[in-house]
Order: structure tokens, then C-alpha cells, then sequence
């Protein structure tokens, strides 16, 4: 077609005039029917003659028109007004062009400012290098003669050539000149271009660069899918994001890519995002194979942990050795322990944003592996090809024989297994609409004693709706329910049989909008809502001869909305500025009811003075706060800049535990008339500097953080089964400081990460009856107070195939109670205890170290395998688990629990097809 316009132009039609019949009017009408159609219908009724290409035309869009008595030129102005189209007359033949316009005279082809024509521009260009093979130009926008603007924005969207991943922090840059940008987590960009010729290169660290020539006309698109490097697996292992730390200004934010931990040395070889989220600065766990986190002094219940929106409320296998997620569906995790975003709340401390992979839509491929204790396999189908796929994964556990090396004699004589399932379908419909429906279930069974059962499960559904209103502005509509439940199951010959069951429900909804104002602000904004339902415990006989008498606690239901909003201000190229809202409002919900207690005096069953019964959704209380998040971040050159941040939020769930780690049969608990809402203050500062010397990236950052209501017990507390559990349950003041430094070399042979973290916690339960204050009133360090954790993880590259990995920890070991002496009284003897949490347990230190064994790289073949030889502990370290005490003899003695105390060797195979 370009061949045919030019030999138009350049042999002799340039004197061409309008004919008699292109001044003539017609009459034309048409209902629904595509533009080919259109033009079908002009000629059946003129003499015009129409000349394109069929694929110009989205046959799909159906158009409707009526018009009388008008020119040809009205018309089809009217019929290519939402296209690329332009269109030249030449008697009765009409000549349809794609974003470019044919002059029809040379002498009068410059454009109102005195400049030569785009289309000539492009002609001269690929004119003067004939000689030379020209790269194919993308054409974007449509050309119009009379357009008086200088300046047209470029956007698209950057993705995975090979999954189709949308991808953050890209790049993108226009060639000789300043112009740039980066994209942002949805994988958009869009920058502004002057009219003409332009080259577009986009750069990563872990995709091949490309580039692409333009000729752009007017606003449009442009979409690139890139090609991963061959060596991010074995390079990229955890990025605190350079990039993204420049482009955002939130503290305390880390990215942990799943397919970029497989050389780190972990507990029975088990690939495991979570567990590689313990080395990262200011995350820690109160003990070796412990399910929970606990993040710049936060409790367990204070972390958010979402996989594709939906609340896991148990992340945890097999007593917290694995995590409950199977790591060959997880694309990445970002964790948020510093400022958090406005669109999430309900947590005190961090944001674990899990989000799973998507599946292949043009072949069929997959993953897996072959451990000691777990096997999984993944694959993912297309379904439609180019536009909708199918992720599958499965993973069990063979974990019996493992339980007979441990020290612990309980776990030696017990028994435990699991599995997860994941499913997950996502759907392209058009370039504006795509669809995601993610469903995960995960369930675990274990035995301690031969007559009791454990079994508990997690389940979510998440339906996700993408939308683009056009460039600049998208949206995002999620509705998900998760699951959590447990149950014990206790058989034996005496009447005591029972069987406890226990549930939490939550369905949420959420709306959400990205919009890109200007180049200086970007809003996000939308509303959530979350419906809380807990079934607290339910006890029943177990069996015919069992004389339990059947109980059930009252059930609990709570509504958690909220609305949020977001502004990143550029205020310069070197100052940015986040500034977030949201508002959250909670109401505890009936039917219930609720004890009301003496004023002036110890909550106790026998001071309740009324119980107030409400109906079905009858609002108990309500309660609700303003929640600011600010954060700013300052360029000194591209190697410096430093971030602050303040950020307020809200908790209306509590996780009741008494025992010092999360454990399977813990159970949660909403706000209600006697027990109020968390809420929790922090503040943050830190530097972040790139290296020169061998791309090395350092940051030190430092927080404070205060907190109320948080919840504690008192001594002995029985919190399961408990109808008057607001007796056992006490709420004090927390804060928590501390300093985390992190040095990161990404690439290159020899790389890693070294972090360093020192924090104090503490927590103060004050008052005015003695029975209700812990060590008088004053602070005293939590369960999980470690001041000082340092986590150094290495992996050095011998060849393209072979690595070695080390990763080694050190921590402070935990608070505890030790008993200090024995008193008598009434003529009975009691042990007397020191004030809680007054001593610690040995400091905790493991080194682990791995052999990484790639298969060859040939393109061609079944399978590209990868073998992972470690050994877990290598040192023998006997770490303590805990520490309890024993009267013997009129003699206290005291006693250690390891879970590891020998090197652990495993053996790994994990394949890719």
C-alpha cells in the first residue's frame, strides 16, 4: 500500500482535481453494521470506489449513521472519527490510508508553522538510507492537517513475553533526548512526544533491552512483551528494589521474587518465600520452625497476609516448618513494614501482598519437584490462545519419617501431613478487560498423642475484574472469601471423649481506581468492605460412651468498611511526596449477647450487672478513626536519597494465643463492648545509597512505633471454650524501636545480602487493681523481643550451571519467666516466679550451606532440571525451642526443647517444562 501511495504522489498525480461528483451530496443510512459494511453500502448507491486493507478494521465494532443530502467528506469524516484512518478522493476512487495523510500538491506541503509534512519527513528519511536495511516503524495516532498541538502522549503496557506478567519498575526511554519514565506496578506507561520520528528503548536489569521506532501522529499506544534474561535465577535472589525505592516514596518496602530464591538454603529443601522474608531486616519469628511473624515489634495477628487479595489466616504447614503457600505459584510477595499503602488496612504492623503467577497462554508447560519431605507439581494450560490460561498446582507431604529424628519426644511419636491445592484462571477479554478467579485450599492433619487429632484448613476465593478507561486511568474490582477452621478430635476409652470444632469466615469487597492527573499527581482511590463471622468453639460428645456435655460459644460477626485515597505529588524531580487517607469504620454486629460489667471493679463473672441480647445485624458498637499515611521521598544525585514516613492504622480482630508462638488452635477474636480496637502510630526514616564499587546497594533505616489495646491475658488464662473470656483478657500499651541495615550485591559471580537489624519491644499492662497489672504497671519486653538479628545470605557462581549457597542467622534469644525461689503459705509450698519475661533463653545461631546443580542449557529437551544439595545446620547448633521447669525431689530443674539440634541433609529435584 505504501508503494502504490508513494507512485500516487511521486508519477503524476499530484495535478489530480476534485471532480464533479465529489462535490456532489449523497444520502446514506445504516443500523449496527461494521465500517466494511459501511463502505460496501456507499458504493452499492454511488459510483465511489473504496481501497484499504480488511485488517485495518476491527470487523467487531459495529457503527449506525443516518444522513441526507450530504458531501462524501462529511461522511466518512463522521465514519473514521474513532479510527486511524484517513481517507483521499480522486474522482470517484477513495483511497483509505492508516494514520497517514496524502498531499495531493507539492508546491503547498508544508503545515502551518512552515514545516515539511510528517509523511514527507518519514519518505525523506527512508529515502536518504536506501542503502541501509530500515528497522519497520510503528505508527501511532492519526495525522489531521489542521492539529495545532506540539506534544502527544505515548502509552502501553509492559509485560513477559513468556507468562505475560505485567511488569513494574521498566524502563522506558526516548532516545537522544531526556525524555523518560518508569512503569508503574501494573506495568503501564506513558510519557509525551513531540511530533515526528521518535525511538523508544526500554531497559532492565532483568530483561533484554529493545527498542522500536515510531512515527507518532497523535495520542495512542504502544505495548512491548520482553524476554527475561538467561541468568536472573541465578543472580537475582531478593531485591529491596532500587528502582522501585526511587520511583515510590513509602519506607520499609521489600520484594522477594519466588523464582529468584531457589539457590537459598532452607529447611529441608523446601523452596519457601516466606521463610527467605525472615533474612530481610526487621522481620522475625519467636523461634526456629514457628508459624507467625513478627515485624518491627508487631505481634503475630498484626500482620496482613493476602495471596491475590484474599486473607490467609494460617500461613503455615507442619508446625510453621513450611508455609501453607506452594511456592511454584507464587510469582512475588511485597512486603510492606513501613508505611502502608491507603488500600490496605486493618493490621498494625505490615502488608504481606502475596500474588500469584499467571498461567501460559500459548503453550502448555509447568514445574515441580521432588524433595525428602514434599513433592508438587504445576502446570498451566492455555485455554484460549493469546488471551486465557489455567494455573494448576498440587503439593503433599511424606512427612512422617522426619518427625522420628527430632529431639522432641512428643513430635518423635507423632504423626503430620498436608496438602495444598491452587487453582488459577485469568482472562484477557480485550485490551481494556481482563478477568482473574484464583481458588486455593490447604489442609493439615497431626497427631501428638495417640487419642488426639488435630486437623485445620485454610480455603479462599478471589474473583478480580480489571478495567482501563483509557491510559491514564484503570480500575480494579476484587471480591474474595477466605476460610479458616480447626478441629481436635479426642478418642480414647474414658468418658471423656469429645470433639472441638472451631471457624472463621471473611468476605470482602473492594473498588479501586488509578488515575494519572498529570505528570505530577497520580490518585488512587475506592472504598472496601469486609464482613467478619466467627464460630469461637463448639464442643460435643465423641462417640456413645462419651458424658461431655455439648457447648457452643456464642458466635461473633463484625463489618470493617473503609474508604481511601492516595496522592503521589511530584513536586520535583528530586521530591516526592505520598500523601494517603483512609477512614475506617467498624460495627459489631448481632445476634449476641453481650455481659455489661460493674464500674470499679475487676471484670469477673461475678460482676457482670447485665446482659443485653441483640437481634440479627443490630449494631453492639461501633468505632472507627481517621488513618493518615505520609511518606516523602528526596533525590540527592541517581546513587543517594533518603525517605521518611508517618503512617496511623486501626486493628479490629485479635489473635488470642497463649502459648509464645502461633500455634493451629489459636483463635480470633472481634472487637466488641468489652474489648476495644488496636491502633498503632510509626514513624520512620531512611537512607538508601548505590555503591559504585561492584553494584553494591545499602540502606539503613530506622522507626519508632507506640500502640494501645494491645491484648494480653492474665496469669493461667483459659482462652478456648471461655464464655466470660473479657475476664482472662487484659489490653496495655506497646512500643517498639529499632535501627535495620541492609547491604545487597544483586549481580555478578559473588552476590547476596547482609542484614542487620537491632530493636527493642516492649508492652505495659497498667491497672488500678493489682490483679489486672503485670510487673506493677511497668514496661517489659514482649515474647519476641531479640535486640539483635543478623542474616547473611551468599551465593557465589562458579559456572553458568554450578553455585554454591550459604545463609547464615544469628539472634537474641527470647524472654522468658524463670522461677527464683519457693514460699509457703497456709502450710502449702509454692513456687514463686520472676517478673515476666525478666530472662532469656541462649542466643540462637545456624549455618546452612547448598551445592546448586543446573542440567545443561540446551534449548531443545523434555525438561530443564535443577538439583539442590544442602544441609540444614551444618554446625549441629542445639538451638533451644523453649525451656520449662520440672519439680523433682523437692528440686526445681529446668529443661530444653530443640527442634534441629543435628545437621539436617537434604536432596531436592525440581524440573521445568
Amino acid at each position: 500500500m505504501r508503494i502504490f501511495i508513494i507512485f500516487l504522489l511521486f508519477f503524476g498525480f499530484n495535478q489530480f482535481i476534485y471532480s464533479q461528483d465529489q462535490n456532489s451530496n449523497i444520502t446514506v443510512s445504516y443500523s449496527n453494521i461494521n465500517r466494511i459494511d459501511v463502505l460496501k453500502k456507499i458504493e452499492a448507491s454511488t459510483n465511489y470506489r473504496f481501497y484499504f486493507q480488511d485488517d485495518w478494521f476491527d470487523k467487531n465494532v459495529l457503527i449506525s449513521g443516518d444522513y441526507t443530502n450530504k458531501t462524501i467528506e462529511e461522511i466518512l469524516s463522521k465514519v473514521f472519527a474513532d479510527t486511524e484512518l484517513n481517507f483521499y478522493i480522486n474522482k470517484n476512487k477513495i483511497i483509505l490510508t492508516k494514520n497517514s495523510i496524502i498531499y495531493d500538491k507539492f508546491g503547498n506541503n508544508k503545515t502551518k508553522d512552515g514545516n515539511i509534512p510528517i509523511f514527507f519527513q518519514q519518505y525523506d528519511s527512508v529515502k536518504k538510507n536506501k542503502t541501509e536495511k530500515a528497522d519497520p516503524i510503528a505508527l501511532i495516532g492519526k495525522e489531521t492537517v489542521d492539529s495545532e498541538t506540539e506534544f502527544y502522549t505515548l502509552s502501553g503496557h509492559i509485560t513477559d513475553l513468556k507468562d505475560e506478567k505485567s511488569l513494574a519498575d521498566i524502563t522506558v526511554k526516548v532516545k537522544n533526548t531526556a525524555i523518560t519514565t518508569i512503569t508503574n506496578k501494573e506495568g503501564f506507561y506513558s510519557v509525551k512526544l513531540p511530533v515526528g520520528l521518535a525511538t523508544i528503548e526500554i531497559e532492565s536489569l532483568l530483561y533484554n533491552n529493545t527498542s522500536r521506532k515510531i512515527m507518532i501522529y497523535s495520542n495512542g499506544t504502544l505495548d512491548f512483551s520482553i524476554i527475561e534474561k538467561i541468568n536472573q535465577l541465578n543472580e537475582v535472589l531478593v531485591k529491596g528494589k532500587n528502582s522501585q525505592n526511587i520511583r515510590t516514596a513509602i519506607t520499609g518496602v521489600t520484594t522477594i521474587e519466588a523464582e529468584g530464591i531457589k539457590n537459598i538454603p532452607l529447611v529441608l529443601g523446601e523452596r519457601d518465600v516466606l521463610k527467605i522474608a525472615l533474612t530481610i531486616p526487621g522481620i522475625k519469628t519467636a523461634g526456629e520452625g514457628s508459624s507467625g511473624f513478627n515485624v518491627r515489634g508487631g505481634k503475630e495477628d498484626q500482620n496482613l497476609m493476602l495471596l491475590d487479595n484474599g486473607t490467609i489466616y494460617n500461613p503455615a504447614h507442619l508446625f510453621g516448618f513450611f508455609s501453607s503457600l506452594n511456592p511454584y505459584t507464587i510469582n512475588k510477595v511485597d512486603i510492606y513494614k513501613g508505611g502502608i499503602p491507603s488500600e490496605f488496612g486493618g493490621r498494625l504492623s505490615s502488608v504481606f501482598d502475596i500474588t500469584s503467577k499467571n498461567g501460559n497462554t500459548e503453550k502448555f508447560s509447568g514445574e515441580g519437584g521432588i524433595g525428602p519431605v514434599t513433592s508438587n507439581l504445576t502446570a498451566s494450560i492455555p485455554v484460549v490462545k493469546g488471551k486465557a490460561s489455567l494455573l494448576v498446582g498440587g503439593r503433599a507431604t511424606y512427612s512422617d519419617w522426619i518427625l522420628k529424628s527430632l529431639d522432641d519426644e512428643n513430635l518423635k511419636n507423632s504423626e503430620a501431613s498436608f496438602y495444598d491445592l491452587f487453582a488459577k484462571y485469568t482472562h484477557k477479554i480485550n485490551k481494556n478487560n481482563a478477568v482473574e478467579a484464583t481458588g486455593y485450599y490447604s489442609k493439615d492433619k497431626y497427631s501428638i498423642t495417640p487419642d488426639s487429632l488435630y486437623r485445620y484448613s485454610n480455603s479462599l476465593v478471589s474473583l478480580k475484574w480489571k478495567h482501563s478507561f483509557n491510559e491514564k486511568n484503570n480500575s480494579e474490582l476484587n471480591v474474595t472469601n477466605s476460610e479458616y477452621k480447626f478441629s481436635i478430635d479426642y478418642e480414647s476409652a474414658n468418658p471423656e471423649s469429645f470433639l472441638l470444632k472451631y471457624k472463621i469466615n471473611e468476605t470482602q469487597a473492594s473498588l479501586k481506581f488509578n488515575s494519572e492527573f498529570n505528570s505530577k499527581h497520580r490518585f488512587t482511590y475506592g472504598i472496601a468492605s469486609k464482613l467478619y463471622k466467627v464460630n469461637p468453639g463448639e464442643l460435643s460428645p465423641n462417640g456413645s460412651s462419651s458424658l461431655i456435655t455439648p457447648m457452643k460459644i456464642e458466635n461473633e460477626k463484625g463489618l470493617e468498611s473503609a474508604v481511601f485515597f492516595s496522592d503521589k505529588f511530584k513536586i520535583s524531580e528530586k521530591l516526592l511526596l505520598d500523601v494517603g487517607a483512609r477512614y475506617s469504620y467498624y460495627l459489631a454486629l448481632g445476634p449476641s449477647t453481650q455481659k455489661i460489667y460493674e464500674d470499679g471493679v475487676p471484670k469477673t463473672p461475678s460482676t457482670v450487672t447485665e446482659e443485653k441480647v441483640y437481634t440479627n445485624n443490630e449494631v453492639i458498637n461501633s468505632s472507627g478513626g481517621f488513618e493518615p499515611r505520609i511518606a516523602l521521598r528526596y533525590i540527592f544525585d541517581e546513587s543517594l536519597f533518603v525517605k521518611a514516613g508517618f503512617d496511623k492504622n486501626y486493628q479490629y480482630i485479635h489473635l488470642l494465643t497463649n502459648n509464645t508462638t502461633q500455634s493451629p488452635t489459636d483463635t480470633w477474636k472481634l472487637s466488641d463492648i468489652n474489648v476495644k480496637p488496636e491502633s498503632g502510630l510509626q514513624y520512620s526514616l531512611g537512607i538508601f545509597k548505590k555503591l559504585e564499587y561492584n553494584d553494591l546497594e545499602l540502606s539503613l533505616e530506622g522507626y519508632y512505633k507506640t500502640s494501645k489495646n494491645i491484648l494480653d491475658y492474665k496469669v493461667g488464662a483459659n482462652i478456648l471454650l471461655n464464655e466470660n473470656l473479657e475476664t482472662e483478657l487484659l489490653q496495655g500499651d506497646g512500643k517498639a524501636y529499632g535501627i535495620e541495615l541492609l547491604l545487597k550485591k544483586s549481580i555478578g559471580r559473588l552476590n547476596g545480602w547482609i542484614g542487620y537489624t537491632y530493636s527493642r519491644t516492649f508492652i505495659k499492662l497498667d491497672s488500678q487493681f493489682n490483679d489486672e497489672k503485670v510487673n506493677n504497671g511497668a514496661y517489659f519486653p514482649t515474647n519476641f523481643d531479640k535486640p539483635h538479628d543478623l542474616s547473611i545470605v551468599l551465593n557465589y557462581k562458579f559456572t553458568h550451571r554450578y553455585s554454591f549457597s550459604s545463609n547464615f542467622v544469628y539472634q537474641t534469644g527470647r524472654p522468658i519467666t524463670y522461677p527464683i525461689g519457693k514460699y509457703s503459705y497456709n502450710g502449702a509450698e509454692y513456687t514463686l516466679y520472676s517478673d515476666r519475661n525478666k530472662f532469656r533463653i541462649p542466643d540462637y545461631y545456624r549455618l546452612d550451606i547448598g551445592l546448586n546443580i543446573e542440567g545443561n542449557h540446551k534449548i531443545k529437551k523434555l525438561a530443564h532440571s535443577f538439583w539442590n544439595i544442602s544441609v540444614y545446620n551444618v554446625l549441629g547448633r542445639n538451638n533451644p525451642y523453649s525451656i520449662f521447669f520440672v519439680t523433682k525431689e523437692g528440686q526445681v530443674k529446668a529443661y530444653q526443647t530443640s527442634i534441629f539440634a543435628v545437621p539436617i541433609p537434604t536432596i531436592t529435584y525440581n524440573f521445568k517444562f
